[in-house]
């Protein structure tokens, strides 16, 4: 998976990745989606293709809130396993109150696939937190859409496209 590209004609892209670059162009961010030749399964596949540290993925993990079955959407450095108990206690929830999310929740709510769920343009926004660990990094790649796109940020752009608020959400952050 060495060979990455970029984008070259929206109107032949996937739905999921138009609807990212749709969103990143009206803000003006200077940076295209990008694509694999395969799909990046793991963060570490997609650090691997796009030569950066596994901690610069931005990985997009889906739980559902069950008091009111919301998508709760973190975004985590791809050097770290989510905490759940952690997020939970950030949502002020018990840890029984925040359940994992199956492929069709995260489909319904987001409007993206598992492995391709970007940090922006979902079809409903969900409850966002972003792992404070992706603070480390001028720069850093998420999803845009599909399992085959990322596009490159800052930790600054991901607060502001997503207006949330970094957090703690890691297991035992040496």
């Amino acid at each position: 998976m060495n060979n990455v590209k970029e984008a070259a004609h929206v109107s032949r892209l996937p739905q999921g990745i138009r609807r990212v670059h749709t969103f990143l162009e009206q803000r003006g961010h200077s940076y295209f989606p990008v694509l694999f030749d395969d799909a990046a399964n793991t963060a570490q596949q997609a650090a691997d293709a796009l030569h950066v540290q596994l901690g610069q993925i931005a990985k997009s993990i889906i739980f559902r809130r069950k008091k009111d079955d919301a998508a709760v959407l973190v975004i985590a450095s791809g050097d770290h396993r989510v905490d759940e108990k952690k997020v939970a206690c950030h949502l002020g929830l018990s840890a029984s109150g925040l359940g994992r999310a199956d492929a069709d929740f995260v489909r319904e709510k987001t409007g993206f696939a598992i492995g391709g769920v970007a940090p922006v343009a979902h079809t409903c926004a969900p409850v966002t937190l972003l792992d404070r660990e992706l603070l480390r990094f001028e720069v850093i790649w998420a999803a845009a859409g599909h399992p085959k796109a990322v596009f490159q940020l800052s930790p600054s752009d991901l607060s502001q496209f997503t207006h949330a608020h970094w957090y703690d959400v890691a297991h035992n952050v040496p």
